[in-house]
């Protein structure tokens, strides 16, 4: 009995000494909680989601799921966050338009035109296109923040009333856009 006990006692302590992680580099029904610390390559971190009809991607390292393909009319700020709250997905609500933190976490210093890390699942993305984010310009709140995707090193803001594309983005914060 003893030897049974210490046997047992023994497999235990060898299974459970080494650290027990999350999945955190393969692509399967588990996925871990996001992490801002995390850099995982592009085929890891984004998976297109098939049970959207593979119009959302989930990114692994900020947990929030973005359309796959923004759309392609150009709007002003205010009709861009109200486009994104009526947009149905993947038979789901809940969209919004992005933070500034958020649309400029998917872009990679390394890439240009569009500065996407290579590999990407997104489509429609131009070597130029400038997405609205829900980030009003501190202290002048008829300006916005947007962020063109030719390179990682835009912080630019537009007067509302200017027209560009938006990318709308589900999860997250859930604070809801600044009103307007």
């Amino acid at each position: 009995m003893k030897k049974s006990l210490l046997a047992v006692a023994s497999a235990i302590t060898i299974l459970a000494g080494g650290p027990v992680s999350a999945q955190t580099s393969m692509n399967g029904p588990y996925y871990a909680n996001p992490s801002w610390d995390q850099q995982l390559p592009a085929a890891q971190r984004f998976i297109v989601l098939s049970n959207w009809n593979n119009d959302a991607v989930l990114d692994r390292e900020t947990g929030l799921v973005w359309q796959r393909q923004p759309l392609t009319p150009t709007l002003d700020w205010a009709t861009a966050l109200e486009n994104c709250r009526k947009t149905l997905i993947g038979n789901r609500r809940g969209w919004r338009l992005p933070s500034y933190e958020e649309l400029t976490s998917l872009l990679d210093g390394t890439q240009s035109s569009p500065a996407l890390p290579a590999g990407h699942p997104f489509l429609g993305i131009g070597t130029t296109d400038q997405f609205w984010t829900a980030s009003q310009e501190e202290g002048d709140s008829g300006n916005a923040w947007f962020v063109e995707s030719f390179d990682a090193t835009t912080w630019i803001v537009a007067p509302k009333t200017f027209t560009l594309r938006f990318w709308c983005v589900r999860g997250g914060s859930a604070t809801s856009n600044p009103p307007y």
